[in-house]
């Protein structure tokens, strides 16, 4: 697919760098911690990163150590939402705790978390800037740990949240960390005010309109491409959008059939499919899409006044990330 390869191009040289910053000993620790970067992830939020660097006129090296950063914080996130979640497998290997053991994990997580700040106050960047980059990536990563709990929360109460609720959650969970790889991409170029706001409006709305349609994903996406189960999500009782509007609108028998399989691990395959093919039914789908188009518009109009190369591939991930296949 033709809009996949600069982001292709772009993982394969910051995988080079990243690899380069995961060395040291003990050496298990390292290879803990890059186990699931070295096997696998597309790294869209460092190639935000680099864009948003262009976009303004700024080299890819200015923006590489930032870059990295945020890609090691990611990880740092999956590594403990495996954890939590007590997820074997991501990226079709196991997941670092079932791999390393549990301390090593919880330990290789919090390296990366650490191993991103060294990173970025190692850079060449001005003061100001290395200033603005470290405080809005920690920002950042407070709010990832208010949008987990506030998720696992979520799926514990019995309440079935609203969408504003929803989409509170994963502005903070999601789109966070996309929010901030923009705005570090800019800061690494200028230090105009507006520009920032921009580039950082493009990353969160991008970072909603992204989770929406993994949520999708993870209800109704197909498990060869997914690896999960189909309905994982379902069963797994996520009160992510499209389940928020299957369980809205369904009615009577369709109601009971959707509700029979949410939140149930012990749900029969015949029960989960049933669900699923309910929602579809219902036309979840195209609803959600809606809203994901919603916010990809709304992402899109922040790169109004922009042109050139890097502003088309930023507009052509925005299209890849809402238009996904299940």
């Amino acid at each position: 697919m033709k809009k996949t390869k600069p982001i292709e191009k772009n993982a394969k040289t910051v995988n080079r760098y990243l690899k380069t910053k995961l060395k040291g000993n003990p050496k298990i620790l390292y290879d803990a911690a890059g186990h699931l970067i070295i096997n696998g992830g597309k790294r869209l939020r460092p190639y935000m990163v680099i864009k948003s660097c262009q976009i303004l006129g700024g080299k890819t090296s200015k923006a590489m150590q930032a870059a990295s950063a945020v890609e090691m914080v990611h990880n740092f996130t999956l590594v403990h939402d495996d954890i939590m979640d007590n997820d074997e497998m991501r990226h079709g290997v196991p997941t670092v705790h079932k791999k390393f053991g549990m301390p090593v994990a919880i330990l290789a997580g919090d390296v990366l978390f650490s191993k991103a700040f060294q990173i970025i106050s190692d850079s060449k960047l001005s003061g100001n800037a290395m200033t603005q980059i470290i405080s809005r990536l920690a920002t950042a990563c407070v709010k990832v740990c208010e949008g987990q709990i506030m998720d696992i929360k979520m799926a514990e109460g019995k309440k079935i949240p609203s969408q504003s609720e929803y989409i509170k959650m994963i502005g903070k969970k999601t789109a966070a960390l996309f929010d901030v790889s923009c705005a570090m991409g800019a800061i690494c170029a200028t230090n105009k005010t507006t520009d920032v706001a921009n580039l950082s409006s493009f990353g969160n709305n991008l970072g909603i309109a992204f989770q929406i349609t993994d949520d999708l994903i993870g209800v109704m996406g197909d498990p060869k491409v997914t690896k999960k189960p189909v309905g994982n999500d379902l069963r797994e009782g996520k009160k992510s959008l499209p389940i928020l509007m299957a369980i809205k609108s369904a009615k009577g028998k369709n109601k009971t059939m959707i509700l029979k399989a949410f939140g149930n691990q012990k749900a029969s395959k015949s029960d989960v499919k049933k669900a699923v093919n309910v929602i579809r039914a219902l036309g979840i789908e195209e609803n959600v899409r809606s809203q994901a188009l919603k916010y990809a518009e709304r992402a899109e109009k922040s790169l109004s006044k922009y042109s050139g190369v890097a502003k088309n591939e930023l507009v052509e991930l925005l299209d890849f990330v809402v238009k996904r296949s299940l």
